[in-house]
């Protein structure tokens, strides 16, 4: 589409009608702890808590004004575009219907029929919520409504460039904006590009959900095999054949950020305007974060958009968790120190007098004890190396465990004890599945008895999926039969048998 054209559609874009105008924050500490000016544009501010409502109602808007005789709409969304669609329908006094996965919480299948849309559950993921929807979509006559590969979809996220310009005349530098199909960015980048070309349109991606990013690499769309689910606004696995038309030329650059730094940017948020962020709504700022420090940037004008606040309460025990990592205020070592009295002193000597922020250990034999500990840092990895080499010095042994997985998701949480030689061919493997009633329960009948189960920890973060760290003591004859098993069961596993975290404390 031509810039021209889509300028034009943004600046006729209907989405006042369910949509405010958001603020755009300045973030005074954000800007003194960075050097640079640095707003957040306020999208979670609106009535359904994320941006999503802009593009949903243009498109059905346009749809209506189309087809007058429209009867009603249909979208697949497990989130936030779901509550948008049903907001607008509402409002156009038409009939909507959202698929979404059987996995979808609670909190977002009730907020979804608070706006009178029918709710229909079927599958376990996007897509096959997605097959489903255009079924019905076909049966009952129903538009159906794309929550990102869409013109007049991506048109009405634009109106929030359109906001930004109007709320800051002035230069801006660059303006950060986290993707998933590419919908908030296609509008956004559309529209800047065509009116300041000169500000930098960067994209932000997690690490393990970068459809984009993997695009623009191999200059095509390409489908992702799996993505993460931490920041599930943008867990996509391709990007929109639309947005992909849409902002190839336009994005300036991609970063890529972990689950700890996301973590660390809602933090961030909440201590300069007091709001809670999900996950793919701080994406931009921890992307902004790590684009000033990559490219040591000071003095710029910089953007970030907070697309989203849908987030779980629960969920942010995880967040606690892992922000600290992200802002590299804390380390996770594995030390080995002397079985004898005394040693935990001289340790803590040695770490002087950063706080430690957790110990565990158990007895492994007469010589030597395994120690996990988190100690807090206050200027970042660089002191985390500096004490790594003076514990080295010293002759302890020590394991850097602030980047393994393993290690903060389940170790940390079940240091206990190691089986020694009683345990004898243990694998160790790592699964995710959807958390829903008696998940856990048939994901063990699958397993059954032709294994001993000879580690078993189960962890749910807060968050739509279960997390499983599981022994298994198989004969090396029925490795063929065990590789069997896991390739039937569908869903994401990981061998984590030579993983450090296990061997140092569990093996």
């Amino acid at each position: 589409m031509r810039k021209e054209k889509f300028l034009e559609k943004v600046l006729t874009a209907r989405v006042y009608d369910v949509s405010r105008e958001t603020p755009l924050d300045f973030m005074p500490r954000m800007s003194r702890r960075l050097n640079n000016q640095t707003f957040i544009k306020r999208e979670d501010l609106q009535p359904v808590f994320s941006f999503k409502c802009r593009g949903a109602f243009n498109k059905i808007f346009q749809e209506l004004q189309a087809n007058p005789a429209l009867s009603g709409v249909i979208t697949a969304s497990a989130g936030n575009h779901a509550q948008g669609v049903a907001l607008a329908a509402k409002k156009l006094h038409l009939k909507a219907i959202i698929v979404m996965p059987t996995t979808t919480p609670d909190i977002k299948v009730t907020a979804v029929r608070a706006y009178s849309a029918k709710v229909v559950l079927h599958g376990e993921n996007f897509d096959a919520a997605r097959d489903y929807s255009l079924i019905l979509a076909k049966a009952e006559k129903l538009a159906f409504i794309h929550p990102f590969d869409d013109f007049d979809v991506m048109a009405g996220q634009g109106t929030i460039a359109h906001e930004i310009i109007r709320q800051h005349p002035d230069k801006i530098d660059a303006i950060f904006v986290a993707v998933g199909g590419g919908g908030l960015i296609g509008g956004i980048a559309g529209f800047m590009k065509a009116v300041k070309p000169e500000t930098r349109i960067i994209a932000v991606e997690p690490e393990d959900a970068a459809s984009f990013h993997a695009a623009r690499k191999a200059g095509r769309r390409v489908k992702l095999k799996d993505v993460g689910i931490f920041a599930d606004g943008v867990a996509v696995k391709q990007i929109g054949k639309n947005n992909w038309a849409m902002i190839k030329d336009l994005v300036d650059d991609v970063v890529l950020v972990s689950t700890d730094q996301i973590c660390a940017a809602i933090k961030d948020t909440y201590e300069d305007t007091r709001s809670i962020c999900e996950p793919s709504g701080a994406l931009s700022l921890a992307g902004l974060k790590k684009y000033v420090d990559m490219h040591e940037i000071t003095g710029q004008t910089l953007v970030a958009i907070n697309c989203g606040a849908n987030m779980n309460f629960d969920r942010l025990r995880h967040v606690s968790e892992r922000a600290e990592i992200g802002e590299e205020r804390e380390a996770l070592l594995a030390i080995e120190i002397p079985e004898r009295p005394g040693s935990f002193k001289r340790l803590c000597q040695l770490i002087g007098n950063r706080s430690i922020t957790e110990f565990n250990y158990r007895y492994a034999d007469a010589t030597v004890a395994h120690v996990f500990t988190g100690v807090q840092l206050t200027h970042g990895f660089e002191e985390k190396d500096k004490l790594i080499a003076r514990l080295a010095d010293k002759g302890y042994n020590v394991v850097d465990m602030t980047g393994n997985e393993v290690a903060k998701l389940h170790t940390r949480y079940m240091i206990g004890g190691q089986a020694g030689q009683s345990v004898n061919n243990e694998l160790l493997y790592r699964f995710q599945f959807p958390d829903k009633p008696g998940a856990l329960l048939n994901f063990l009948m699958k397993v059954g008895d032709r294994w001993n189960i000879s580690l078993f920890h189960y962890r749910n973060h807060g968050s739509n999926f279960g997390r499983i760290l599981m022994g298994f003591q198989v004969d090396k004859k029925d490795n063929r039969m065990f590789q069997t098993f896991l390739n039937g069961i569908d869903i994401p596993y990981w061998d984590e048998t030579a993983n450090e975290a296990y061997r140092l404390f569990l093996k």
